[in-house]
């Protein structure tokens, strides 16, 4: 295979046929929002599974209109006009200079408009990841406003310097780093931005009541709905690998006919994750996890985004073999070494998966010139050294306006029936909370 060439940083045009190809592709990238919300509602409480369910409708509606209102005119398009830093008789972009309302842009099949529909469906996903970390106690109205700082900060802040032209798509220009910062599928601009999002709710939150003991020992809190779980990994598998490829072709330039490689590599990931999961899992507790097996498929499909469209089918078994090695340790890690209650697991899978995927662009992808090890270390400090600080801030900010988690008698009540009026399943007693700890 031949070695896959990043693009220069402005837009190639766009045949009529890979643009059809590319529409009907990012038509289908809903399903791994969907598959997300089904997911993040089956490990959570049966009392909480409406409300789970309407506040994933709710992040996606927010951050859809915000994404249009203010979102796009600070993320842009490669090639458009922003406002760039001068270091070193260098311009380094730094965010986009576009109008608010999408104003001036030709909603058409040229890729602009193109982008921007991906970008409403991809903010969308970053919101619906942390949903998972603030499960059975975070309020729906704090839920929106948090959403509304993502899609209208923090996220196209970020995906301008990665996809828009900004300053790290420069560093292979500007300092000879490989070619420039990649990310093809959004590991980093989606997966790990809302993965950081969620440990800082969950710091924000707190652990849920009854989740660790005096001691600090947490209590198993196991999910009421394994099917919707299951079911949700299969919609997720359809809208990644329409994801992986939409934004390859954005964003990589690849051509219509790399879609069936990037389809092939996005199932090789989730499956050697999904697989690597159950037979840890297996060897550490006799038997497999179902939750932590559907979190290692999920894992798999987070990190193939970055390089799904220029590594091989057999490094792609290996990129996803070490997700669901990580997703397993990072959980338990996370529980019983840090005391951080992430009911879905939303950061070992969506961050440290999204991480991994960044770092393996480097490892095994075929990316050209040397340097590229270096452009995507730039990559991640910026995540950990920036974004996760940012949007802890903004989130914490947020909280001392508005309160983010809800009343304890909230939380024992249950999410349907103190936020909605009404449960999920009202045929059912779903209120013992026999299991947990006291």
């Amino acid at each position: 295979m031949t070695p896959f060439v990043v693009p220069s940083p402005f837009l190639p045009p766009f045949s009529e046929v890979s643009a059809v190809l590319c529409l009907l592709l990012i038509l289908l990238v809903p399903f791994a929002g969907v598959g997300l919300a089904l997911i993040n509602t089956g490990l959570g409480r049966a009392r909480s599974a409406a409300h789970s369910m309407l506040s994933a409708l709710c992040v996606t509606a927010v951050a859809a209109l915000v994404y249009v209102v203010v979102g796009f005119a600070w993320q842009g398009v490669a090639g458009r006009p922003d406002h760039a830093v001068l270091i070193a008789g260098k311009a380094w972009g730094w965010i986009a200079a576009e109008p608010f309302f999408l104003r001036g842009l030709r909603l058409d099949l040229s890729p602009s408009a193109l982008i921007v529909l991906l970008q409403m469906f991809s903010v969308g996903l970053a919101g619906i990841i942390p949903l998972s970390s603030g499960a059975d106690r975070w309020r729906l109205g704090a839920i929106c406003a948090s959403t509304a700082l993502l899609a209208g900060f923090t996220y196209p802040l970020f995906a301008h310097w990665v996809w828009g032209g900004g300053w790290l798509a420069q560093l292979g220009v500007n300092c000879g780093l490989g070619r420039g910062f990649v990310d093809g599928g959004g590991s980093s601009t989606i997966q790990v931005v809302g993965g950081v999002t969620a440990l800082s709710i969950t710091w924000i939150l707190g652990p849920r009541r009854g989740k660790f003991s005096a001691e600090g020992m947490p209590a198993a809190v196991p999910g009421h709905n394994a099917v919707l779980v299951l079911l949700g990994c299969g919609l997720a598998w359809m809208g990644w690998m329409a994801l992986n490829s939409a934004g390859a072709m954005l964003f990589l330039s690849a051509e219509p006919g790399r879609v069936v490689l990037i389809a092939i590599n996005t199932t090789l990931c989730a499956a050697s994750s999904g697989l690597a999961a159950a037979v840890v899992t297996r060897i550490r507790f006799a038997r497999p996890d179902a939750s932590l097996t559907a979190n290692g498929w999920i894992a798999g499909l987070v990190a193939s985004s970055a390089a799904a469209a220029c590594v091989k089918p057999a490094a792609s078994m290996i990129v996803g073999g070490v997700a669901g090695i990580l997703v397993v340790w990072v959980s338990d890690s996370l529980e019983f070494q840090f005391a951080i209650d992430d009911p879905g697991g939303a950061v070992s899978v969506h961050a440290v998966g999204g991480l991994w995927g960044v770092l393996a662009v480097a490892l095994l992808a075929d990316v050209g010139p040397s340097g590229q090890w270096l452009a995507q270390l730039v990559g991640v400090a910026t995540l950990l050294g920036f974004v996760l600080p940012l949007t802890y801030g903004l989130n914490w900010l947020l909280d001392r306006v508005y309160r983010q988690r809800v009343s304890r008698d909230g939380e024992l009540q249950g999410m349907d029936l103190f936020e909605l009026g009404a449960g999920a399943y009202p045929e059912f007693d779903i209120h013992g909370d026999e299991f947990l700890q006291r």
